[in-house]
């Protein structure tokens, strides 16, 4: 399967990118071609322009600024997303590639008369959520009902890639993790990507 790992992160010695690399490592190992994407140390610019937002209803609205990462999640059957969770949310940056790589002619087609959204990401098959929190499991789950991933599943993905599955793994508590909890949730990572 063409799948490709996307990182949502600054440091490069961080966890997430731990997680990101373990990832990667293992897609390989089980056969799978895989694209990596960092989108902070490819700098990419989250925010949509001016010109982009006041196209955004063109039927030939411009991607020309993104167009090696349109080209990405063109060819991507599978995903792979390693981020943390701040706020209960995305990073920026996260956010910022869905808003300007998942655009109109990309990741779906507006419905002129003003309906449904027509998906265009028909090809992708398999999203993999890799992600941590700082709060504790019943904080984010129960008492937060874990905002982005409703988000993620019942809003981009039914919108823009309703066959791809979603798997969501998750460390929760990490900001009192030990090295052990760490690496067992690496572990689980590793188990994780070599059945994706």
């Amino acid at each position: 399967m063409r799948v490709q790992a996307v990182l949502a992160h600054p440091l490069p010695d961080s966890f997430a990118a731990a997680v990101h690399r373990t990832a990667v490592t293992a897609l390989r190992r089980a056969g799978h071609e895989v694209t990596e994407t960092d989108l902070y140390a490819e700098g990419f610019e989250p925010a949509l322009t001016a010109a982009e937002r006041a196209a955004y209803f063109d039927p030939d609205y411009d991607t020309t600024a993104v167009e090696a990462l349109v080209r990405r999640l063109r060819a991507s059957q599978g995903l792979v997303l390693t981020y943390p969770h701040w706020w209960f949310d995305t990073p920026a940056i996260l956010k910022g590639w869905f808003d300007r790589v998942w655009a109109p002619g990309v990741a779906f087609r507006h419905d002129r008369a003003g309906g449904r959204i027509e998906p265009l990401l028909k090809d992708l098959r398999k999203v993999a959520v890799l992600t941590s929190f700082g709060s504790p499991w019943w904080l984010a789950e129960l008492y937060m009902r874990n905002p982005a991933r409703r988000i993620l599943k019942a809003g981009v993905l039914t919108a823009c890639a309703p066959r791809a599955r979603v798997d969501y793994l998750a460390l929760y508590d990490m900001d009192r993790a030990t090295a052990e909890k760490r690496a067992g949730h690496l572990a689980r990572v590793e188990d994780a990507m070599r059945a994706f």
